[in-house]
């Protein structure tokens, strides 16, 4: 019998401090106005001192396994390009605070498809029987990342984790994951970097200048890119799938930005009340947005189980993936936060 990869579980979580937009504008050349207009975003999430990504992974973790009925997994995925340290990776730790035992657990740098390729992963272990469960995490603190004095990046990120359980079934039933697409482009990788801390730089034997340990992004270039890979992506994970793109139900797509959302809505021809948008209250969680978005999605009833799913991501590398799925009806997520919030990528970022 030919086996599936199927979501059975889901969970997401945000960390408890809310940094609104007047709160940077009142450390940045910036202003309420100016964010909702150009971002969509009105606040994020972020940690507090000494809380890090593996946090946010547990958290959403036992959210998820609690949601599929599970206490143990054969392996953990963790989806991270902040991870508590450089070495090891954040997942092994991950799996050890959520009780799971000497299980296989590592971690997926994509930045923000991270979640897609640690989903595709994830269900390449289940159809090659190496398990029978994966515990998929997508999580990252990435406010650690931001320059402190960098108005184009500090108002875009929020931190959060969000998390899926696989579990082996049938490709015919409902959560089975199919039609997946992944691709890369490293000629543009500079695009998207945290240019010190490597290999590269450290080999040097020079000290790092200050503004190359924060992230940095080329965000004209990175728009017009996310845009295009992540319409071509949605397209041809339809294809694979033998979905009618106007078919299909909900399109939960990273949130970058929520003129993204629309723009890619528009280059698809297609109504932008289908696009799933948490945008507006979580920021760009960068590998934690797409299982967010989920996890929001359902709380809020925007989501609901028989909907035709894609979902897509578009991150640095340049990385972009997708895959569909039937949403299946789960138990119901503890919210990711007192609040759930879930808009149509067409609704009022803000003031012109």
């Amino acid at each position: 019998m030919e086996r599936a990869a199927v979501v059975a579980g889901l969970g997401g979580w945000v960390p408890p401090t809310i940094v609104t937009n007047d709160q940077l504008a009142g450390v940045l050349d910036t202003s309420d106005e100016w964010i909702r207009r150009r971002t969509g975003i009105r606040e994020r999430r972020w940690v507090s001192p000494g809380q890090s990504t593996g946090d946010l992974a547990v958290e959403a973790g036992r959210r998820a396994l609690s949601s599929a009925g599970l206490e143990d997994v054969d392996a953990v995925v963790l989806a991270t390009s902040s991870p508590d340290r450089h070495c090891p990776a954040t997942a092994p730790e991950v799996a050890t605070r959520l009780g799971l035992g000497p299980v296989p657990a590592f971690d997926v740098a994509a930045v923000c498809t991270g979640f897609v390729y640690a989903l595709a992963t994830g269900a390449g272990m289940v159809a090659l029987g190496a398990a029978r469960s994966v515990l998929v995490i997508g999580a990252d603190a990435f406010s650690t990342l931001l320059a402190p004095d960098d108005r184009s990046t500090r108002v875009i990120f929020g931190d959060g984790g969000g998390a899926v359980v696989l579990r082996t079934g049938s490709p015919t039933e409902p959560g089975a994951l199919t039609g997946l697409n992944l691709g890369s482009d490293g000629s543009l990788s500079d695009l998207i970097e945290v240019p010190a801390g490597g290999s590269r730089q450290r080999s040097t034997g020079l000290p790092a200048k200050t503004e190359d340990t924060y992230f940095t992004m080329q965000g004209q270039a990175v728009y017009a890119q996310a845009v295009r890979r992540m319409a071509e992506s949605v397209k041809e994970t339809a294809r694979r799938t033998g979905w009618d793109p106007a078919e299909i139900d909900r399109f939960v797509l990273h949130q970058a930005n929520a003129r993204i959302l629309e723009a890619v809505a528009r280059r698809l021809g297609l109504p932008p009340e289908r696009f799933l948008s948490n945008i507006e209250v979580r920021g760009n969680t960068v590998a934690a947005s797409i299982p967010l978005a989920l996890a929001d999605g359902v709380a809020s009833g925007e989501l609901r189980p028989g909907h035709k799913v894609v979902l897509a991501g578009f991150g640095g590398g340049l990385t972009w993936g997708s895959m569909a799925l039937v949403w299946p009806r789960l138990a119901p997520p503890a919210t990711a936060s007192a609040e759930p919030a879930v808009a149509s990528a067409g609704a009022d970022p803000g003031p012109p």
